[in-house]
């Protein structure tokens, strides 16, 4: 071979590579050949098509209570005499029962659950209806003193208690600023260190009495609705309680006597989101003591009252025992939605005028 042949094939061989290297480059550029870099930039672009992650949905949940929590509810004795008032903490009650006791006065027995409420009072003693609300709730019984009925249905019943005697000392305090004995005051936390001393249950299990509606209650289409702006319940010659209803805050203000009914340490007019009225017979007891304390028909059934955002609808009660819960119904026999909110029952004497407008 000469060296002109020779030269012809390193020739041929050069254009041979050359065509090689062209046709690479092609199908590396063309997509043919990806690289590490080009994958990271295909799941960049993958990713930017992806619908972003809807924002979490929350859910709807009730203001007035926990429905999750296990905590126990504490009821306690308030007075209601005149020399009581103002009186403390009862704004933070989310269920509180009013109800006739001697001397043509009332007592209030207010339920606490998940609160840390610094003063609540004054604490005044029990008497043995007040057992039934507190049992209806599961509610460890907080009072200072008892009428001997109310000592005799605590031990009866194995009520958890607190009262103000020697043993539980520390779970109250006096307010030395007033006069008499219209002075005694507690705390929810005082009340949970002594519940906790005394071995007591601090969790429950029981349903909430009430059945809340998270969604508002328009009670304007029920059966028998009536407008409710302004109610007077009676309760003796002595004493009645009115409510107010304030289309705002869609609660009714709280007022004794035709007076607002404030807090101690607040100062603040006491508003509700829902009422319960129902009148109950009660009668003097014959125990011998001359102090005039009243009996209660308070198991069976009767007619009352649901108010709530500026409207009130005939209801049924039912009780069937003191333990037993009492049940609230409407004319077609289905139990009744309360609205999200603190709610005040009232157990009025029979007879007693009630007024709706």
């Amino acid at each position: 071979m000469d060296k002109k042949q020779k030269k012809i094939i390193v020739i041929i061989i050069l254009i041979l590579l050359l065509l090689g290297s062209i046709t690479y480059l092609v199908f590396a550029v063309g997509g043919k050949r990806t690289t590490p870099n080009d994958n990271k930039k295909a799941e960049q672009k993958e990713e930017e098509k992806k619908e972003p992650d809807p924002e979490p949905v929350a859910v709807p949940t009730l203001k007035i209570i926990d429905l999750e929590s296990k905590t126990r509810p504490i009821a306690i004795m308030i007075d209601n005499e005149s020399g009581a008032w103002p009186q403390a903490g009862l704004q933070d009650a989310y269920l509180s029962y009013e109800i006739i006791v001697e001397g043509g006065i009332s007592r209030i027995l207010a339920i606490y659950k998940d609160k840390d409420t610094s003063k609540i009072g004054p604490v005044r003693s029990a008497r043995h209806y007040y057992l039934d609300y507190a049992l209806e709730n599961d509610a460890i019984f907080t009072h200072f003193g008892f009428s001997p009925q109310a000592e005799g249905d605590i031990k009866r019943f194995g009520v958890n208690n607190i009262s103000g005697t020697q043993a539980d000392g520390g779970a109250f305090t006096r307010d030395t600023r007033i006069k008499g004995w219209q002075n005694v005051f507690t705390s929810i936390s005082n009340l949970t260190n002594k519940a906790t001393a005394k071995k007591y249950r601090t969790t429950s299990d029981v349903e909430p009495l009430l059945n809340y509606s998270i969604e508002e209650v328009d009670l304007n289409s029920a059966t028998g609705a009536t407008i409710a702006n302004t109610i007077r319940i009676d309760y003796s010659t002595l004493y009645y309680v009115g409510y107010e209803f304030d289309i705002e805050s869609k609660t009714y203000k709280r007022y004794m006597k035709g007076n607002p009914h404030v807090d101690r340490v607040t100062g603040a007019q006491l508003t509700y989101k829902n009422i319960i009225v129902y009148d109950i017979r009660n009668y003097p007891l014959n125990d011998g003591s001359g102090k005039g304390r009243q009996g209660l028909n308070n198991i069976g059934s009767g007619d009352g009252y649901y108010i709530s955002n500026g409207y009130a609808i005939p209801i049924k009660w039912e009780k069937i025992s003191r333990t037993s819960g009492t049940t609230y119904r409407d004319l077609a026999g289905n139990e009744i939605k309360v609205n999200d909110g603190n709610t005040f029952i009232h157990l009025q004497p029979q007879f007693k005028t009630l007024t709706i407008k």
